[in-house]
């Protein structure tokens, strides 16, 4: 079958664009001028150029090259080859910087004519036109070289970053049938750089989202982390909520949310005031002043705090509870169960889930006990006091919308229990995953 033919790119030249040499990584300079002088073609490209675009300092410098892996391994004997579905060359740098480089890749058939399911395993090298057209966002098919300092546009990228638009590349239907992760891609670019949504790709994205099943586990957990911890998480759920994409991420919530087409409909009195919405924006909130502040917090903290305004919802959560005759374990064990059900698409390993537990359950001991004015000193000597208080402060703070530097202060200690005649820990004691000590919140330093 002969291939389609791909259109001449739009070349912008160094006057045209803010992409300056200095602005590059000193590292992804020598491995292109290398490639350069060994007589191949070497381009900056990805999320390297559009945030060069953008004026922005890029968090990574990606290489692509029409060298093959083999050549690149015999260039840079300070590399390795990665990669399973395509492979990659890792170039080492003092530091421990890395520059990764792949080859130029090509639109294989399945792609182009396959039929509905999900992309298959392809490692066929193409050109740089190929490349760009394989790519999952125009903002992401452009190429930056330096023999002439331009860059180069296959996909039209150039004029969606002016308009601030997130367009696919290519067919948005067809695209995102072949491989449903790039759902998730467009709504997050759309949400870190506060862009619209261009209406074809947005239109296949709801008519799609539940097509996310479809995907690995490992890839939809994995891609979801990358939201999760991206500083954007509240105008991402703007769009997730309104593709729908939440609720195949998050299913709990799909009876506690209202409901609109429109991502600026959660911005609007109408939607604020349901109150699990209203608290989770403030959650998210936090979760993105954690992100933005360099604040380390494990990934249970950060589940935990956003299942808390459905755990509220569903279980009434902040009732006090008698912890005697067994109703705190019953209790426990039914949030665990349904923390079962709804994480279980996501891959989430059986101790994390045991730790989200631990969190969202403590939070009816605390609310009853601080009203008391003091911690009872059978709480105070448990394994997880530190850790479940903690969250507790966080939820006071999201709930009232305070400032993060306002919980952040750890507690006094508690009294250490005696400990038992023969040595050993007490039967039943709990491992913490995080703990608050002096130097930053969770034991973790900014």
């Amino acid at each position: 079958m002969t291939p389609p033919t791909l259109p001449e790119p739009r070349i912008i030249p160094r006057s045209e664009h803010p992409i300056s040499r200095a602005n590059i990584d000193r590292e992804a300079l020598k491995v292109m001028y290398r490639l350069r002088d060994a007589g191949h073609r070497a381009y900056l490209v990805g999320g390297g150029v559009r945030d060069l675009m953008l004026g922005r300092t890029p968090k990574d410098f990606d290489i692509s090259t029409d060298a093959h892996p083999g050549e690149l391994r015999k260039l840079f004997r300070n590399s390795r080859i990665i990669g399973k579905r395509f492979r990659l060359v890792q170039v080492f740098y003092h530091g421990g910087k890395i520059i990764e480089v792949s080859t130029f890749r090509c639109r294989s058939e399945f792609e182009e004519n396959g039929g509905d399911a999900v992309l298959a395993q392809n490692n066929t090298f193409g050109t740089p036109a190929e490349d760009a057209f394989r790519r999952d966002l125009t903002i992401n098919a452009l190429f930056y070289e330096i023999e002439n300092f331009t860059v180069i546009d296959y996909t039209g990228g150039v004029a969606d970053l002016h308009n601030r638009i997130v367009r696919m590349v290519g067919d948005p239907e067809r695209r995102i049938t072949r491989d449903p992760v790039r759902m998730l891609r467009a709504i997050r670019h759309a949400a870190r750089q506060g862009f619209t949504v261009e209406g074809e790709t947005w239109a296949a994205i709801r008519a799609n989202a539940d097509k996310l099943a479809l995907c690995p586990v490992s890839r939809i957990r994995d891609e979801f982390m990358k939201d999760l911890r991206s500083g954007a998480m509240r105008e991402w759920a703007k769009l997730a909520l309104a593709s729908t994409l939440f609720f195949a991420i998050l299913p709990c919530y799909a009876q506690r949310l209202p409901g609109g087409e429109d991502p600026g409909f959660y911005g609007r009195p109408e939607a604020q005031g349901n109150e699990t919405l209203a608290l989770l924006f403030r959650v998210l909130d936090m979760v993105d002043r954690f992100c933005t502040e360099g604040t380390a917090v494990p990934d249970e903290v950060l589940f935990a705090l956003l299942l808390l305004p459905w755990a509220i919802a569903e279980f009434d959560l902040l009732r006090p509870r008698e912890q005697k005759g067994g109703e705190g374990y019953r209790f426990t064990r039914r949030l665990r169960e349904a923390l079962d059900v709804n994480l279980e698409h996501l891959g989430i390993k059986r101790a994390s889930k045991e730790e989200i537990t631990l969190l969202l359950s403590s939070l009816p001991l605390f609310v009853q006990h601080e009203k008391d004015g003091e911690w009872p000193r059978w709480l105070a000597r448990k394994s997880y006091f530190q850790q479940a208080l903690t969250f507790y402060r966080l939820y006071q703070a999201a709930a009232a919308g305070a400032a993060l530097p306002e919980i952040a202060a750890p507690e006094p200690a508690p009294p250490k229990a005696k400990r038992r005649r023969g040595g050993g820990h007490r039967r039943g004691a709990r491992t913490t995953a995080f703990a608050t000590t002096k130097g930053g919140i969770f034991g973790l330093k900014k």
